[in-house]
Parts: structure tokens; sequence; C-alpha cells
């Protein structure tokens, strides 16, 4: 077991403020692995102070200088991305071949593309008798998820620093580890101190503090829509910035023209992936009544062939959900969804293995619109089918739900998917497979977020507007 006793502000390993820790747990196996300091406000303000010290050196650094140490920072990730994978497999339980080509290898792109971003951005334009400036918008406080730990805090520190601006990151309880690789790297980029800095802690106390620290200007923040109302609420109070990618229920449309086989295949997979904690999961597919029996047949043959279990194993598909707690709030809505009549076709609440936080790949089918299964975010290996009339129906039912964050589409034709897809809910669609841009915006419509990460759109979140007029 590692016993770390330090968090990375100013440039530098310090003791923490408290003698508090948190337990890192292997969820396929349940064995606490690691010991981190759980920051208090003391940490967090100490974090911020340094970050403020930092903000008018690193905002008066060119541009070009910025993209050189995030093309430092994105070689110093590539150089660790054996290490980062092996860590996230071992404190999320992400199959190792996923945190190789997905959880250690994108962080790695998005930093690079920041890093070219930040070389030839337009920080300045002439708009008639003005010239506009973009200006970083402070210090930033990012608070971060667990269920992609890397890309998460790259996808708002990359930009954060192409902007200029300095930042204090507040890392997930359940991956800190991680957290601490990426700390080390931003050391190892030749960041100046305080740029960058560390605070693992709890969310109650540590991310609270960040997101209520007057001294910090924009609070972005990644997870649930009902922690993301709480830190607009403390962020709105004091009339700072905020930047929220919160939950979504993202619906899956299968027109009947579609390669129906291809359509379930995919769908399924993207479901599974990452034991089904992924935000932008397509976690309702809609299939037209005259394919529905076809559909739920194939879905079910498909997830049968998952395997779960060890992270380490090479033909693992599914490994544990991230934590006990997680893992009950799956069980609990894969019977809830049996109480209000669902179907079930294949898996179920009944634990796979007897120590793990694992779930069994589950489908439901004769979901109707209504069922919790189908209007909440289970964020676990949970797939609801649902049946649809026609495209007015399949409409209705997809924009049904508070969330928008993403979807898919599929037809024969793609002018067909297009215009369906230009009438659903939501700030992200893929058209008959398309796979992630990570240069794309990424973000949702209604309650699931406010703002963009990723590419241009993502870097415009960190800047403010000047005009000066001549």
């Amino acid at each position: 077991m590692k016993a770390q006793s330090s968090m990375y502000i100013g440039g530098r390993w310090r003791p923490a403020a408290g003698p508090d820790t948190i337990a890192v747990v292997n969820p396929a196996t349940e064995l606490v692995i690691a010991q981190v300091p759980a920051g208090t406000a003391e940490d967090i303000d100490a974090a911020v102070r340094a970050a403020r010290a930092a903000f008018p050196g690193w905002a008066a650094t060119a541009p070009a200088e910025r993209a050189a140490r995030l093309a430092a920072l994105r070689d110093a990730m590539a150089a660790r991305k054996d290490e980062i994978a092996e860590t996230v497999t071992a404190e999320l339980g992400a199959p190792l071949k996923l945190s190789k080509a997905v959880h250690a290898s994108v962080p790695v792109f998005v930093a690079g593309s920041y890093a070219e971003l930040a070389a030839s951005y337009a920080f300045e334009e002439r708009i008639g008798n003005s010239t506009v400036l973009m200006e970083p918008v402070g210090v930033v406080g990012a608070i971060t998820p667990w269920n992609y730990p890397l890309h998460q805090i790259v996808a708002k520190v990359a930009p954060a620093l192409a902007a200029g601006c300095t930042v204090v990151v507040k890392p997930a309880e359940d991956t800190p580890l991680t957290a601490r690789i990426f700390a080390e790297a931003v050391h190892e980029a030749g960041l100046p101190a305080g740029v960058v800095n560390v605070v693992t802690g709890i969310g109650a106390v540590a991310g609270q503090a960040l997101a209520a620290h007057e001294d910090v200007d924009l609070v972005s923040f990644t997870g649930s829509t009902a922690v993301g109302r709480l830190i607009g609420a403390t962020a709105g109070a004091a009339v700072k910035r905020v930047a929220l990618e919160l939950g979504g229920k993202s619906a899956n449309v299968i027109l009947p023209s579609a390669d129906l086989a291809k359509a379930v295949k995919a769908g399924v997979a993207n479901v599974m992936t990452n034991s089904g904690q992924t935000c932008s999961a397509w976690t309702r597919m809609l299939v037209h009544t005259d394919h529905y029996d076809a559909a739920v047949e194939a879905a079910g043959a498909a997830v049968a062939s998952y395997r779960v279990g060890d992270p380490y194993d090479e033909l693992c598909r599914v490994g544990p959900v991230v934590n006990a707690a997680q893992r009950d709030r799956v069980r609990g809505f894969i019977e809830r969804g049996v109480a209000e009549g669902a179907r079930l076709v294949v898996g179920g609440a009944q634990p796979p293995y007897g120590t793990g936080y694992f779930i069994a790949p589950t489908v439901f089918a004769d979901v109707t619109p209504q069922m919790s299964i189908a209007q909440e975010e289970i964020f676990g290996p949970v797939l609801s089918i649902l049946r649809y009339e026609d495209e007015d129906d399949a409409l209705r039912i997809a924009n049904g739900t508070v969330y928008g964050l993403a979807g898919a589409v599929w037809a024969g034709d793609e002018d067909e998917a297009v215009a369906f897809a230009r009438r659903m809910d939501t700030g992200q669609v893929d058209i008959n497979g398309g796979r992630f841009n990570p240069l794309a915006p990424f973000g949702g419509y209604k309650q699931s977020g406010v703002g963009r990460e990723l590419g241009p759109h993502g870097l415009a979140e960190y800047l403010q507007t000047k005009s000066l007029q001549f």
C-alpha cells in the first residue's frame, strides 16, 4: 500500500494541513491500495494563493511559450502512459486494454491539441474601430470526476493554461493516484510554480472550499447534476463564472432504414464501455416497433458475450464499477426497473462475484418513457430498450428527459439521420456510428450543463473579452 502525505502546491510537494486521509480502494479486489491526504479549506486556500501569485506572470507569457509548456506536458504524460494505464485500472477498475487505449491516450492528444491551439489562436482581432482582446479569466478551480480521471483533468487544465489562466485541481477522491501522476508530469514539464496545483480531498470539504473561495474566478465542474446545482449556486452567489458538464440520459435512435445489427452492436458496446460509467453513454435504445423484437434479441445476445471480471484479463470487457456505493446504486436501479414492469432480458441485480464491485451487464426490454430506468442517469452497465411508433414518437421520447448531453441516430441514408439529429435537444449526436472527436465541442443542453469543453470552444470558456475603441 502506498502512503502519500503531500499536496502539489506552488510548484512543490508540501505536507497537508490536517492529519486526515482518504483510502484508495481497488474496486476489483476491495483492497486498500493507497492513502492520500484529505485536503482541508486551509490546503485549498494555500493552493489558490499560489495560483493567484502565479497568474500575472503566466497571463503575460507569450502564447508560443504557453504552447511549448503544454507540448512538454503532453510529452511527459506520453512517457508515462503505461504507468497511467496501470493506475487507472487499479483505482477505477477499467479493463487494462481500455485504460491503455482511452484513459492514458486521449489526454495526451487533448494536451497536444491545446499546445497547437495556444500557438495559433486569435487572442486579438480588429472589428471596425475597435481592437478586441481575449484575455484569461484568472484563477480556475477545476473539480473533476472519477470516471475518466486523467481526461477530465486535462480537458480543463489544458485549455485554461492555453488561455493564460492558472489552476487549482481538486480530483475525485476515488481516483487521486492518477491526479498525482498528472501533478508529477506538470512538474516535469517545467511549468512555473503555482500555475497548476493539485489538492486531494473530499467534495464536501475541499471541493466546496474551492468553489466558494473568493479568489477563484471560474469554477469548472464535471459530475452529477445534483452536485452541479450546488456548485452553480455557490458560484452564482459570488458572481463568478461557472462551467458545468453534468449528467446525461442519451438516446440511441435506430430509424427503420438503419442497419439494425450494426446499430444494436455499436449501441451495446457504447453502454458497456467503462462499465457504463460514461456521462454521454447511449443508455436508451429507441427502436421502431416493427424491428423491436429483433433488436431486443440482438442486444441480449451481444451483452451475453461480454466477459466481466479481472480487469487485467485481456478478454475482460467489463470491469467493476468504482465503489460500493455506486454498485449499490446501480443494483437499486435494476431492482426498480423490474418493480416498475420492465422485462429483464439479461443480467440483473445479483452480483456475478462475491468480491469486487461488479455489476452484471444488463438489458431491459419493454421499457416505457416514464420509468426510472428511462429517465434517470444510472451510471452503470444497464441498457434500456424502448419502442416507438413513428419518427415523431421517437423524437418525443428522445427529447423527453431533463438531460441533453449526447445521442446517436442510425439510418440507411445519412441525410435522413442528420435531419432527425437536428431536431434532437442535445449537445452532441453521433451519426451512423460517428467517432468521438476530441477537437469538437462537448457539453449539453438543459440540465446536462453549462458551457463546452474541448477544441476552440473549450478554450473560449477560459477567456474574457475586452474592447479598445479608437
